[in-house]
């Protein structure tokens, strides 16, 4: 008879876990294979090769083995998950500045995996559009899409083939629509998310891309890997802050399943504010920090300066995390209070 206790849980690797997580995301990037073109493709080949040549320069640096590393598959998720984040026409250099900071800056100069306080692809994603808000708007026109070798040349060369104009490459967002509507004090609520050009939703495609988000993160919660907290309590805050706006002034705020399709949100919710070691770890903890992700995501978009605004309020509430955590603690067995760290 064995001598083991095979009613044990062996413990997941890390590698196992972000190979999950990889797999999770296939869904949503087929999905937006198909809506965008091969641009997503290309910027995640740029986005791994530069996180993983980053990873083991870094590992080099700091004295640390490099192959262990590598093959726990972290940089690649980095990477993949700010590749989604970004624009697919964005040019080449773009990704991989954006990359280089997130590995370098926010994951390695903190100590590696385990010991950033902040997402790296979210500083990575905020770097990029702070430090170049003209190129990060390279989404390309539902209306006339490039083909694959166009994509190409221009991710590339920053040139288009005779025949193709800018506006294949620089249509405004919906949520950038959004933006300049509310500065202009215009209309433009109504008109996304009533005209053709977008959609029923205001995102053609957007929201089939959105769905495969939602199914991957079904399953990482089926696999035990994400809690329920942190991305019910995001999607939670989205819809409560933009429903409450949409109410107050329908002609001018979008409604809460515009907010949902567009821009990282269903990204965000599964992928990012789940992350385990920059977002909150206590079970209400959690709650508070999804919640206030979504609400900050609104009203950053709907008040701030930039159009999407997720890694922004996901940054703004990893400084808060450990006041979070610290307040949060369940009560101990024994005791009266809640355990403060």
């Amino acid at each position: 008879m064995s001598q083991h206790a095979t009613h044990i849980a062996k413990p997941a690797t890390v590698s196992t876990v972000m190979l999950k997580v990889l797999a999770a995301l296939l869904p949503g990037i087929a999905l937006a294979v198909y809506c965008n073109g091969i641009g997503v493709l290309l910027q995640l080949g740029l986005a791994t090769v530069t996180a993983l040549a980053a990873e083991a320069a870094m590992l080099r640096l700091r004295g640390v083995p490099v192959a262990p590393f590598l093959k726990d598959l972290s940089a690649v998720v980095t990477a993949w998950l700010l590749a989604l984040a970004m624009p697919p026409l964005g040019a080449w250099w773009l990704i991989v500045v954006a990359t280089l900071f997130a590995i370098v800056v926010a994951k390695q100069l903190y100590g590696g995996l385990g010991n950033n306080p902040f997402n790296p692809a979210m500083v990575g994603f905020a770097v990029a559009i702070i430090s170049f808000p003209a190129q990060m708007a390279a989404w390309g026109s539902p209306l006339a899409p490039l083909d694959a070798a166009a994509q190409l040349q221009w991710i590339f060369t920053h040139s288009l083939p005779s025949g193709s104009t800018l506006d294949a490459i620089s249509s405004a967002t919906p949520l950038d629509l959004l933006k300049t509507g509310l500065l202009q004090g215009g209309q433009d609520a109504v008109s996304l998310q009533s005209g053709a050009r977008f959609g029923q939703w205001g995102n053609a495609g957007g929201e089939w891309i959105a769905l495969g988000w939602l199914a991957g993160g079904l399953w990482l919660w089926q696999q035990k890997l994400i809690p329920w907290q942190t991305p019910l309590a995001m999607l939670a805050g989205v819809c409560a802050t933009a429903g409450a706006l949409w109410l107050a002034e329908p002609a001018l705020y979008a409604s809460p399943l515009f907010h949902l399709v567009n821009g990282a949100t269903l990204l965000a919710a599964v992928f990012i504010v789940t992350d385990p070691v920059s977002g909150a770890t206590t079970p209400l903890g959690r709650l508070i920090f999804g919640l206030l992700v979504g609400v900050l995501t609104v009203l950053i978009r709907v008040f701030g300066g930039f159009p999407d605004a997720v890694a922004f309020a996901v940054l703004i509430m990893n400084i808060a995390v450990p006041f979070i955590d610290q307040y949060t603690q369940p009560r101990v067995f024994g005791h009266k209070g809640g355990r403060r760290a």
